[in-house]
């Protein structure tokens, strides 16, 4: 029971980044197949350490292949994520995005100086932060139904 809470816990941790979500999920799988201490465990524990891997490479890679086809240089998307971070604590729940895409934008005009160009770059940004959010997710997801799996085997 305490397992599943915690992987749903994690789950609302990816959509709501408060909490380290993916690392919770695959923690919740490992403290499992840590207490069965059996074969079934051990395999879970295997697949969804390999799954948690994948995601993160994956999250980070696509989404920052994209960014860079579409023209968004790195030193932009690190500042909105600085920028983010700050609003998060600043305005609480609505600073975190809403200082992010500020700074796409402001950081892209800066860097194009026309309207056009900065906000296809900003609309690149936000989709690219859809991208990496609907990956984490998908891994959650990949993870918690190994878990799953393996519960019904062990029961």
């Amino acid at each position: 029971m305490a397992v599943g809470l915690a992987m749903v816990v994690g789950t609302v941790g990816i959509v709501v980044p408060v909490l380290p979500g993916l690392f919770l999920v695959w923690a919740a799988s490992a403290v499992w197949a840590l207490v069965e201490q059996d074969r079934t465990g051990w395999v879970v524990l295997v697949v969804t350490t390999l799954l948690y891997a994948a995601g993160l490479v994956t999250q980070y890679t696509v989404p920052g292949r994209r960014l860079r086809e579409a023209g968004v240089a790195t030193r932009v998307v690190v500042v909105a994520l600085v920028a983010g971070a700050v609003g998060f604590f600043v305005i609480p729940v609505v600073g975190a995005p809403l200082l992010f895409v500020a700074a796409i934008y402001l950081m892209s005009r800066l860097q194009v100086g026309s309207h056009g160009r900065a906000w296809a770059a900003t609309v690149h940004a936000v989709r690219a932060i859809g991208l990496s959010m609907g990956i984490e997710l998908l891994t959650a997801f990949a993870i918690m139904t190994t878990w799953v799996v393996g519960l019904l085997l062990v029961r």
